[in-house]
């Protein structure tokens, strides 16, 4: 007899449609395909295998249909799979972030524009920002075959159209240069930057995942459970590419009301507000996300005054 789990996850944002544990009758209704990976656990709850990657797809193939009204979304093989839940918990705390700075009402529609850094093949970012909030975005990466699979995203669904345009980042060691343009505006920019600094550290770690979700001792990693190497590592890893960033926003102190980025190691905190401080950033914010036992951060800076931060148009 299977028991429908109605455990609310607390850690996740008040809005995030994810908050309960999946109602996979719903899901599988949405995406029939889900099915062949659904199965009861010990618990006697429905579930999934995390480790196994086209479950995850599948997964996310009905959450996105179901709760998005995203049609046909798919990523090539060797491509990061995100989980979404995380993914809208960081668009929900972006809401609130604006939301602060606009009478505590999160400005929705299209004039409100995110830069997205490093959009990846998935395009989760801005698919999840304008179904949620109309907003519109402007995706980056360095990876051709990823910007074309997005583009075959967004093909697919008519209303994103209008909504998300696509930009080729054509020297890698850039992040803002070459995209935001002398007469761009932008809300926010996002990002979930690389996390390690080699191939060999994000291989290792895939590997730890994956026996972590399957409780067992594989010496190689699912190749397909990880994602590209541009989406996974850089030199300098983690602080080296946010360092980057940081130092290119203060180019650009006018054109965008708020950058932010994910922050996945809580000891790179302290050298990221050295650097912010050093840039002559105004204002600094950090704000705590939890998913299940991961915790993350955002942090988000401005160089906007107080009072320009008041005078911004958000529509």
């Amino acid at each position: 007899m299977k028991a429908k789990n109605t455990t609310e996850k607390t850690t996740l944002h008040p809005r995030n449609l994810h908050r309960f544990h999946y109602d996979f009758e719903q899901l599988i209704a949405a995406y029939p395909s889900l099915k062949e990976f659904v199965f009861i656990n010990e618990h006697a709850t429905e579930t999934i295998d995390f480790s196994n990657p086209e479950a995850v797809k599948a997964l996310n193939k009905a959450l996105l249909l179901s709760n998005y009204d995203i049609q046909n979304w798919d990523i090539p093989a060797d491509y990061l799979c995100p989980p979404i839940p995380g993914r809208a918990d960081y668009i929900h705390y972006l809401a609130d972030l604006l939301a602060d700075s606009n009478d505590g009402v999160i400005p929705e529609g299209e004039t409100v524009v995110g830069l997205d850094i490093g959009i990846g093949a998935n395009c989760i970012y801005p698919i999840i920002g304008n179904s949620v909030y109309g907003w519109s975005f402007v995706g980056t990466d360095i990876d051709e075959k990823a910007l074309q699979n997005c583009k075959t995203i967004i093909g697919n669904n008519p209303k994103l159209m209008d909504a998300i345009s696509l930009q080729s980042q054509i020297e890698s060691r850039f992040i803002f240069k070459n995209i935001i343009l002398p007469e761009d505006k932008f809300t926010f920019t996002i990002c979930n930057p690389p996390f390690h600094n080699s191939a060999e550290e994000a291989e290792k770690s895939a590997l730890r995942k994956v026996n972590t979700l399957t409780n067992t001792k594989n010496s190689k990693a699912i190749l397909n459970f990880g994602g590209q190497n541009a989406e996974l590592w850089c030199t300098g890893g983690e602080i080296g590419f946010i360092t980057q960033m940081i130092y290119e926003s203060a180019k650009y102190p006018m054109q965008c009301f708020w950058f932010t980025t994910l922050v996945s190691k809580k000891e790179n905190l302290k050298n990221i507000y050295k650097i912010l401080s050093k840039v002559g950033a105004v204002t600094i914010k950090t704000i705590d996300m939890a998913q299940g036992q991961k915790i993350s951060r955002i942090v988000a800076w401005t160089f906007l005054s107080e009072m320009q931060q008041k005078n911004w148009k958000f529509e």
